[in-house]
């Protein structure tokens, strides 16, 4: 993961992308089309162009494993979600990011060594803002 974490914006897509890669691990860029082929419908040649640009945007790093380029987040999925969190927060609900956040800690869905990473991100965030 990236040695300092940054809130980065995402779209659905990226966010898909990389929650596929976080549940799975490295992975080339067919067995992630072949995962998201059903919601998006894509070519593969477009699936393997999304991944490119996240390499070149930094969320994505891709290897050469014996003639097959597999790829892995760059990112931590709290810094992949901080922003979506952020605006849900913020334009949906409209209440505080913490009580959002404290959403999560009752499920399952995120373990609290991320919920914690999540709440120092979105402070730093907060804190820069000011």
């Amino acid at each position: 993961m990236r040695s300092e974490e940054i809130l980065v914006d995402l779209s659905r897509a990226e966010y898909d992308i990389l929650r596929t890669l976080w549940k799975k691990g490295r992975l080339s860029v067919r067995e992630v089309h072949d995962q998201l082929q059903e919601t998006y419908g894509w070519a593969y040649t477009t699936t393997k162009t999304m991944m490119d640009r996240m390499v070149e945007k930094g969320l994505l790093n891709r290897e050469s494993f014996h003639g097959v380029y597999l790829y892995k987040p760059m990112i931590t999925r709290p810094a992949g979600l901080a922003r979506m969190v952020q605006f849900f927060a913020d334009r949906v609900l409209e209440m505080d990011v913490g009580s959002v956040v404290s959403l999560f800690a009752r499920s399952k869905a995120i373990t609290p060594e991320e919920i914690e990473e999540l709440n120092k991100l979105l402070k730093q965030d907060d804190d820069e803002e000011k």
